[in-house]
């Protein structure tokens, strides 16, 4: 057994945590591959000044973070504040010698709020700032688990379908459709995560004619198959990859696409907007919806 350190990553078949020697940088290689994680065993360091170094890691790394001991905590009242600053996927009580496989059982487990979690990701990573767009896209995730067409989202959310596209164009993110998709596709992606049924009934359950539509639609927007999504645990490398495959073709503002593709944090904006400038697009605009 590997001796306990402050930060470990967890990656792909998660049978060992593997100590963090390096900066950023190692962290970053490590965000390369899918469904990897940070574990920060707080009790191993000083996590006062660790939190910084912690919350500026890359996207799709996630974070699972395990606590001091209780009276540590009890001792020091903004500490879990502190931490949830930090996004942590996964918040354990203090116990030694973590286990990669309950880990990765954290790692697998379903978003309790997928609106919330994706949301504040978005924040977290520089994306939004104003509420209304905020609240625009909890609603489009929410109403993912019921509407499956950008006709009867619009009748959902009181607005008309330019509107819609015209508002999250005007912010430099994503058509309403792909966030439909993505929203839809990560619920398929928990299910398969956590179940043994085949690729099939389960895209039967989603709403999906068959398990090549999954399939083609998940390849096109986020470059990965459905037996990888089910193999590569968790939801935020998902998430990281389709901000990419966006960014790729023109669906991002263009100083959001250079900050994903060289792997920094996206700027952020004012609260107040002005129509901004995307990416240049190899081939005919993309509709807004």
């Amino acid at each position: 057994m590997a001796p306990i350190t402050q930060f470990s990553l967890l990656s792909h078949p998660y049978e060992e945590l593997v100590p963090v020697t390096g900066g950023q940088g190692e962290l970053r290689a490590a965000a390369r591959f899918p469904g990897s994680a940070l574990i920060w065993t707080m009790s191993e360091g000083d996590h006062t000044k660790s939190q910084a170094w912690v919350a500026a890691r890359p996207g799709g790394l996630a974070l699972i973070t395990i606590l001091p001991r209780a009276s540590d905590v009890n001792a020091d009242p903004d500490l879990i504040q502190a931490v949830q600053q930090c996004r942590p996927l996964g918040l354990l009580p203090h116990h030694t010698g973590p286990v990669p496989r309950d880990l990765a059982q954290v790692l697998r487990r379903p978003p309790l709020d997928l609106a919330g979690d994706i949301a504040d990701y978005l924040v977290w990573r520089g994306l939004l700032v104003d509420r209304d767009t905020i609240h625009l896209v909890r609603r489009i995730i929410e109403l993912s688990a019921e509407v499956r067409s950008i006709s009867a989202l619009s009748r959902r959310l009181y607005l008309s379908r330019r509107a819609l596209g015209r508002h999250l164009l005007n912010r430099g993110l994503p058509v309403p459709s792909h966030w439909l998709q993505l929203a839809r596709l990560l619920r398929l992606v928990a299910r398969l995560q956590n179940s043994d049924a085949n690729i099939i009934s389960i895209a039967y359950e989603f709403g999906y004619p068959d398990g090549f539509s999954v399939s083609n639609q998940m390849h096109r927007l986020i470059g990965y198959r459905p037996t990888q999504a089910r193999e590569y645990l968790g939801w935020e490398w998902i998430f990281e990859a389709w901000l990419r495959r966006e960014a790729e073709g023109g669906g991002l503002a263009l100083d959001v696409t250079r900050a994903i593709r060289d792997g920094g944090e996206p700027p952020r904006r004012p609260p107040t907007f002005s129509p901004v400038t995307r990416a240049r697009r190899p081939k005919r605009r993309r509709p807004l919806v």
